[in-house]
């Protein structure tokens, strides 16, 4: 049977994944556990705050950070508190506002909560959707966090010129499958990475790589990339660091440029693995940037108008693993991890 339309002032039941406690190591599906409590649907008099009724939940590996206990918290992180719901980019349908800007029905993209309805206390950090021709799923890729993570590792950070080589590790992920064809459309010879032979098929025939290869079934990073890229790299886009970097490091150009957003292979070691070809930093005088997508998002009417109409004329494609349910929620996240995801995970949940 489906659900009945409910309106402002019912109280309905509301499904939440609620954080047990803090991570060490790799999160398992254990770390979390669905409840459901009594919701009002209504914001409280005189709050400036947003109800939403959730629409699509994303999975990003920066949430394992997320679960931890950490002495020294990174700024702007918002970390999550044992016994409530975790977090994180989702796009939501208002259902009734006491802010100005936001309307019940608008559509919006922005944090909240992983449960069905969410009160949120500070709206002014939530996007309005205007775009409603392009799914809705892309707000929590490639017109989301991701996207602008993309956008300024090519466009901000990389700078990649036309006849470049490009590499992309985790190429066929969030990011990387969109930082891959930025690069292509501005004419660079572009080589990818990832861990399937399913994915390197994507790579190459989806997104129009040059090249790809499964690190998973590659004895020797440095062979292989030479392989792909044998006159070497000008850009390495990294989300895994590791033995990767320290190969990649092997076949940078002279004045070669890396920008480094992520290092999954690393986040759930005791002990960070390390890097033997540093030297190489200097020798080659090669530029390396750290960058978050946090310092961006004042781009983000200039990332609409550029990647819009990409997607309009099909020149930019992207794919999204979607799971349904909240229930299906931790096995989903957790699997992240271990690359079972397949495109760009995210949990769609039931319309209101």
């Amino acid at each position: 049977m489906g659900k009945k339309n409910v309106k402002v002032g019912d109280e309905v039941q509301n499904k939440q994944v609620i954080f047990k406690d803090y991570v060490t190591g790799s999160p398992k599906e254990s770390d979390f556990h669905i409840t459901t409590s009594t919701t009002k649907l209504q914001v409280p008099q005189g709050s400036n705050a947003v109800l939403v009724k959730n629409l699509y939940l994303s999975c990003d590996p920066v949430m394992q950070f997320q679960m931890r206990k950490m002495e020294d918290p990174l700024s702007g992180y918002i970390y999550y508190v044992p016994g409530s719901p975790i977090n994180g980019f989702g796009v939501a349908k208002v259902l009734d506002s006491g802010h100005a800007e936001f309307s019940a029905g608008d559509l919006v993209w922005g944090t909240t909560s992983w449960e069905e309805y969410s009160l949120i206390q500070n709206p002014e950090q939530l996007k309005k959707i205007h775009h409603t021709d392009v799914p809705l799923t892309h707000y929590t890729g490639l017109l989301g966090m991701p996207g602008i993570t993309a956008y300024a590792a090519i466009y901000e950070v990389g700078l990649p010129k036309k006849g470049e080589c490009v590499f992309i590790s985790a190429a066929s992920g969030a990011v990387g499958q969109i930082a891959g064809q930025f690069a292509k459309l501005l004419g660079c010879y572009v080589v990818g990475s990832a861990g399937t032979q399913q994915k390197i098929h994507l790579l190459k025939n989806k997104f129009g790589f040059d090249d790809a290869f499964n690190y998973k079934q590659e004895p020797d990073l440095d062979a292989a990339l030479k392989r792909c890229c044998p006159e070497g790299i000008d850009f390495y886009l990294d989300h895994v660091g590791g033995k990767m970097l320290d190969a990649v490091l092997l076949n940078m150009k002279l004045h070669g440029r890396i920008a480094i957003c992520g290092m999954i292979s690393q986040y759930n070691l005791d002990e960070p693995e390390l890097l033997r070809n540093v030297m190489l930093l200097a020798l080659k005088r090669l530029t390396v940037k750290g960058f978050t997508h946090r310092d961006y998002h004042h781009l983000y009417p200039k990332i609409l108008e550029l990647v819009l109409p990409y997607i309009r004329d099909k020149k930019i494609f992207y794919v999204e693993d979607i799971v349904e349910g909240l229930e299906n929620g931790p096995a989903a996240l957790v699997g992240l991890f271990t690359g079972r995801n397949f495109g760009k995970q995210i949990l769609a949940l039931p319309p209101q």
